[in-house]
């Protein structure tokens, strides 16, 4: 792309913004373009994921990644993280080449900073052009969800929240996975905590699934290895199937009252892989 005036980067920030999924980081909506920063420089873009608390502060950059990139990245990265705790905030570095001088670098930064490096190269396919995406640099996993600090909340909380309708399909499913792997003495529980519903059993946190209650609908998170065979199978069943989280490894469903029972045949395995990957 540098030094090809068709491809300049201007045009690589428009075909971003406008397709934010060519960078492979899944389904995410932009909340803003070229954010002004209060160092006078402007944040190439702001991207969102609608399912998780969770904002990505995007810089992209022609040619080889250099000093003042990594440095800018960071810088407006921070900025946004300190305007706005209540997300979790993941900076991004994009560029033509990521280079070995720098890769290093970013690893170090990568073990206290969530970070990703991303490489974009420009691909010809039949006299069109594309944009290929390739992680060179992905998330270091600080902490497992248990281990992140939660704030502790009750039933009435998440029903001001999200809504009765909402929880009740949280205790269809936790009630259908207590039938395949609880047991009569110590069945799962739901533990509330802030951002999400979780699981216990004898006051221990188990969390092979978790929630997100919304006013119709809730998301529910299963902690199973991704596998093409597995996604397909669920979209092929009708379920609404939101992009892997890889961040923590978790395949999430909307699920909409009814789908608890419509699609027990699906949920029930998934259901049981999750038990038993969490408990190996």
């Amino acid at each position: 792309m540098k030094g090809d005036p068709r491809f300049d980067e201007r045009w690589l920030h428009e075909q971003l913004k406008e397709r934010p999924a060519l960078l492979g980081l899944g389904d995410l909506d932009v909340r803003d373009s070229e954010r002004q920063q209060p160092s006078g420089g402007r944040l190439d873009l702001l991207l969102t994921d609608p399912e998780r608390v969770t904002r990505y502060e995007v810089e992209i950059q022609l040619g080889a990644t250099d000093e003042s990139h990594i440095i800018r990245t960071i810088e407006y990265w921070d900025v946004e993280r300190k305007r706005y705790p209540q997300y979790e905030h993941v900076a991004v570095i994009g560029a033509e080449q990521v280079t070995s001088r720098f890769l290093n670098v970013i690893h170090l930064f990568n073990g206290a900073i969530p970070l990703i490096a991303i490489q974009l190269q420009l691909v010809e396919v039949g006299g069109a052009h594309t944009l290929v995406a390739s992680r060179v640099v992905d998330l270091v996993r600080l902490a497992t969800e248990e281990e992140d600090e939660a704030t502790v909340v009750d039933r009435a909380w998440w029903e001001g929240k999200s809504s009765s309708t909402a929880l009740a399909i949280v205790d269809d499913v936790i009630a259908q996975a207590n039938e395949l792997v609880g047991d009569a003495e110590e069945h799962y529980e739901p533990k509330y905590n802030k951002h999400y519903i979780g699981l216990s059993r004898n006051g221990k946190t188990t969390n092979f699934m978790a929630f997100r209650p919304r006013k119709k609908h809730i998301i529910a998170l299963f902690k199973v290895p991704e596998d093409e065979e597995t996604t397909s199978n669920l979209e092929e069943a009708g379920l609404d199937v939101i992009p892997y989280d890889s961040q923590w490894g978790n395949y999430r469903i909307r699920l909409v009252p009814g789908d608890q029972g419509k699609y027990r045949e699906q949920l029930d395995p998934l259901t049981e892989r999750a038990h038993k990957q969490y408990h190996s």
